[in-house]
């Protein structure tokens, strides 16, 4: 009986027509659900990816004045071998160019020590040989000021130091070997690299002293718990979240947003289950009186509307789903969009659907259909038999 009234009516078009209109509509809101659920998702495994590479995933500095020595350094580094730590020295600065000027920080690190806390300037300082008074610049800046490697750029420390009857800021110029790429651009402008000698030897610090230490860590969540019980009360251990919860907040916000607005999608489809399976309530009358009087019971009756919706939800949520995983693998294979990688940090659009999103999708999708088949279930089997045969 339910195959049956799932056949084309051509004396009532229209309610194959609606249910047709439901299933098109629960099929685009899986599939749009499923593709936009994988880029908020992507977006924001990409973002945390560059974002605790150039934070890093653990800092170590001091919790007010003062600075770390290398008597920590050395025990950190008994203690946990499974870390790699990475003292430094930083430095807001000037850059100067002929007229053009940008401000930034400058890190005075041990080159290989860095390597292994931070992938981005491993990859840059692969086969080369830095001097003292070496420098690595970010690619945005590289780009934007034009500059050429072993090229002398001026930095202008805003630390200053006594000149006759004034005090002047210190100037010293690095000569450039190579840039890095992080892909984020405000990171590649601002900050730039050097040897840790020559930051210590112009700020004046002594080489046992350090500004913090930089730590990779594939687990950094559960490694902060176990250097914040060994650490001595003068320093503190940061993590790369700390400086980007309300970014994160207002990523995850949006994404349940998102979500949300998409799943309207899914109960505007709904509608046109109730609709097209009132009208077939409405139509069949007399054959549910007929089945009903022949003892088919109240039950029974509703089971076969439920099932009808539910077969039309099933279908489209079905459908829907290979449709939007067919159309994540196209747009992960394909360049088919192009995004400016100094904006989003990737050219290609990055796609990863979790397992609870797309539970999610279903399950709710699911919920939707099942609860817009059941009102039209129960009308069915509230039709008045004696009045139903004495009219028809």
């Amino acid at each position: 009986m339910v195959r049956r009234y799932l056949r084309f009516d051509q004396d009532q078009p229209f309610i194959f027509l609606s249910a047709l209109l439901a299933f098109l509509g629960i099929l685009l809101g899986v599939m749009v659900l499923i593709i936009a659920m994988a880029l908020m998702n992507g977006f924001d495994a990409e973002f945390r990816k560059k974002l605790m590479v150039m934070n890093y995933p653990l800092t170590i500095m001091p919790k007010f004045y003062g600075s770390v020595d290398k008597a920590l350094y050395t025990e950190l580094r008994s203690e946990f071998p499974e870390l790699a730590f990475s003292p430094y020295v930083a430095s807001p600065i000037i850059v100067r160019r002929g007229a053009t000027m940008e401000g930034g920080y400058l890190f005075g690190v041990d080159l290989k020590a860095e390597a292994k806390a931070n992938i981005v300037l491993a990859q840059a300082i692969e086969g080369k040989t830095f001097k003292k008074f070496d420098v690595l610049v970010g690619k945005t800046l590289f780009d934007e000021m034009y500059l050429n490697d072993h090229e002398r750029l001026m930095y202008i420390f805003t630390q200053a130091e006594p000149g006759g009857l004034t005090l002047t800021p210190k100037i010293k110029r690095f000569k450039i070997n190579g840039y890095f790429d992080s892909g984020l651009s405000a990171y590649d402008k601002a900050y730039h690299y050097t040897s840790l000698a020559a930051l210590q030897t112009i700020m004046h610090l002594p080489e046992t002293q350090y500004d913090g230490i930089h730590i990779f860590s594939k687990d950094p969540h559960k490694d902060i718990v176990k250097l914040q019980e060994f650490l001595p009360d003068s320093v503190r251990v940061k993590g790369w979240w700390e400086d980007n919860i309300s970014f994160f907040s207002a990523l995850e916000l949006e994404k349940h947003a998102l979500f949300i607005v998409l799943m309207l999608i899914i109960l505007i489809a709904a509608v046109n289950i109730i609709s097209s399976l009132l009208m077939t309530v409405m139509n069949r009358r007399s054959e549910i009186a007929l089945f009903i009087s022949l003892g088919a019971s109240e039950g029974e009756v509703k089971k076969i509307f439920l099932y009808l919706g539910v077969i039309i939800g099933i279908s489209g949520i079905i459908a829907g789903t290979i449709l939007g995983l067919s159309g994540m693998w196209i747009l992960s294979s394909f360049d088919i969009i192009s995004l400016p990688a100094d904006v989003y940090g990737t050219s290609r659009l990055p796609l990863k659907l979790s397992v609870i999103d797309f539970a999610s999708i279903i399950v709710g999708a699911f919920i939707i259909v099942v609860l817009s088949a059941w009102y039209p279930a129960k009308k069915a089997a509230q039709v008045d038999v004696l009045n139903v045969l004495r009219n028809e």
